[in-house]
């Protein structure tokens, strides 16, 4: 018998004691040939109870195509971006070449505007770059004509969207504090994500924004095309919409412009009914701040009920509280998000009309082509019975003059 046949080998080696580890740079016992591995703990594994809520989550992971789902890194953001331009894999390399960042805001006050800049620095270390970290500012008109430029040089892609130039009223003042950190903070995710993609980060119009100086910046946005030529794309634009819709729409495309139609709609609506939310608990916050220190005073004169009026003033400033952190989790978590998906469902549907207009031209150069094409076909069928005319008359002429 196999089992009865076989040597044992010499005893494993002795665990450490419980509670004790093993100590930093020492040896572990090195494990005789032969000798069969052991577990590092002594004593046998225990089946876990789960209760309500991890059963929950245990019959969520069975689900494969939420296991596949989460094959992702789970340090990856789910937001508009991440989901449409990039997607990062546990197990790919950082290769990251270029870091952007935008801060110390400075307002500029002149005789006719007031403007704030931004600094904007980069560091790289890619080969086209002449250095390897250069220093500009930036005012918020700089980062529209470079959208414009990404979206006239990449019709079809998806730009990461700008923080609008006007702000709702009754939110944040202009030129607040709040006001410029909220747009820096945006403008610092439009630079970053343009870099992170990888066709817009190669961009020349890219490059010189990040690099330029003011007055090299501005030279170059003179190069531009004319104003002729602006208003030619302009009268070409309106022109394919007076034309109508695209003749031969992919079905595809169709049921991605409904479906980009009701989807805004809705999170137009959501968005709205959002700030509505926040205006309206702000406003309720402002009103409770007054009543609190009312009966606090109120209490000093009035004796027989002082205790109640105190019970009700701190009842009134935990409200406050409670309040201020639903105020801050709504402008913190949901409203920027809603938003960023207004913004991002603009964009889209900016593209889709960008790719009708495309087509619409290629449609109408086809249609020019061929009737080209049946022109130069009547031309070649006139021509040869034209010649085909004269051959018949020059054999009946010739005809004739053999006759006697």
């Amino acid at each position: 018998m196999e089992a009865e046949g076989r040597v044992p080998g010499p005893p494993p080696p002795p665990l450490p004691p419980a509670g004790g580890g093993i100590e930093a740079g020492a040896e572990l016992p090195a494990r005789p040939p032969g000798a069969a591995r052991v577990p590092l703990l002594g004593a046998p594994a225990e089946v876990l109870e789960l209760d309500d809520e991890e059963d929950d989550l245990e019959v969520f992971s069975k689900d494969t195509s939420l296991a596949e789902a989460n094959s992702f890194s789970p340090s990856m953001t789910i937001s508009p971006s991440s989901m449409i331009n990039q997607y990062k894999f546990e197990d790919e390399p950082e290769l990251r070449d270029l870091f952007i960042t935008v801060d110390d805001p400075e307002s500029h006050i002149t005789a006719i505007e007031t403007f704030i800049t931004y600094r904007v620095i980069t560091k790289t270390s890619r080969g086209e770059f002449d250095s390897c970290e250069y220093e500009v500012r930036r005012r918020y008109q700089d980062f529209l004509w470079l959208k414009s430029k990404l979206e006239e040089a990449h019709p079809t892609l998806i730009i990461p969207p700008l923080p609008e130039k006007f702000i709702m009223k009754g939110m944040v003042e202009r030129f607040s504090d709040e006001f410029i950190e909220t747009r820096r903070k945006a403008l610092h995710k439009f630079l970053n994500r343009i870099a992170d993609h990888p066709t817009l980060t190669f961009n020349e119009d890219f490059k010189i924004f990040l690099t330029a100086q003011a007055w090299e910046l501005s030279s170059h946005k003179k190069q531009g095309p004319g104003l002729l030529s602006r208003m030619g794309q302009t009268v070409r634009a309106v022109a394919s919409s007076v034309r109508g819709g695209v003749k031969n729409r992919p079905e595809m495309f169709t049921e991605m412009n409904d479906y980009m139609e009701t989807f805004s709609q809705k999170i137009n609506v959501l968005d709205k009914i959002a700030h509505r939310i926040y205006k309206e608990e702000r406003e309720y916050f402002n009103e409770m701040k007054e009543y609190g220190p009312i009966h606090t005073l109120w209490s000093a004169s009035e004796e027989d009920i002082a205790d109640s009026l105190k019970g009700v003033a701190s009842c009134i400033d935990k409200c406050c509280k409670a309040t201020e952190k639903r105020m801050a989790g709504l402008s913190e978590n949901l409203l920027p998000i809603l938003h960023e998906y207004v913004l991002y469902s603009e964009i889209l549907m900016g593209v889709l009309k960008r790719r009708d207009h495309i087509q619409s031209e290629l449609d109408s150069k086809i249609d020019a082509l061929a009737n080209k094409k049946a022109d130069k076909d009547l031309c070649l069928a006139t021509w040869e019975s034209f010649l085909a005319s004269q051959t018949v008359d020059r054999h009946g002429e010739e005809d004739s003059e053999d006759r006697p």
